[in-house]
């Protein structure tokens, strides 16, 4: 990762560490406009994941953690790693989760050993001023960490380019879902899944590795 890489990385930061201040650890606070829309995206999310017996989660953005809450009241069984870079999110998280035992969070990517799954739910969409070129490098970046540190496989979503026009933001990256499902297809595994039918402006990929 180049200087201009670190500098978006460290807007996007910041601007996720204020909406925590701001609004706490809620919806608001990972910038996302509701419980419902939070929860619809996590549930195409884990369509990757076999939940009949204890798995492990690595979470890439997981904020303070509200991927895990969904997941305990599905019922899963489950060791869970939030990876965050904003530090307040951490932070945070391990204040929530600190009666849990199987629920460990960390801003050093580099200290993370491979877990099963990955998920990464709405941490590409916020891409302030850096342009469309720059932040598609640091999302491919972003799936081949994720590809190196799972076994079993990973899902993300982001916002898409089939977007209404007059809805969509400077500010947010709308992305290519036929680029992305191509680029995992070639790159990460033969089993991919692009899921683009639940009503909200964005897509959903799976990438299954066994």
């Amino acid at each position: 990762m180049n200087d201009n890489d670190s500098q978006e990385l460290e807007k996007v930061k910041n601007y996720f560490a204020e909406k925590l201040e701001t609004h706490g650890p809620t919806h608001k606070g990972v910038d996302y406009n509701s419980t419902e829309s939070q929860e619809i995206r996590f549930s195409q999310l884990i369509k990757l994941i076999n939940s009949n017996q204890k798995y492990s989660l690595l979470d890439f953005g997981s904020g303070y953690g509200a991927m895990y809450d969904y997941l305990l009241g599905l019922g899963h069984d489950l060791y869970y790693l939030g990876y965050d870079i904003a530090e307040p999110m951490v932070v945070q998280g391990r204040q929530l989760h600190i009666n849990n035992p199987d629920c460990h969070f960390s801003a050093n990517l580099n200290e993370i050993t491979p877990l099963e799954y990955a998920v990464v739910s709405g941490t590409f969409n916020m891409k302030l001023d850096a342009d469309f070129e720059a932040w598609t490098k640091i999302v491919i970046e972003a799936l081949h960490q994720m590809d190196l540190l799972t076994t079993k496989g990973f899902s993300f979503n982001m916002l898409t380019k089939y977007s209404d026009a007059d809805r969509m933001r400077p500010d947010l990256y709308y992305a290519d879902p036929l680029f992305f499902f191509d680029y995992c297809k070639r790159n990460f595994a033969r089993n991919v899944a692009l899921l683009h039918d639940y009503n909200l402006y964005d897509f959903t990929i799976l990438v299954r590795k066994s």
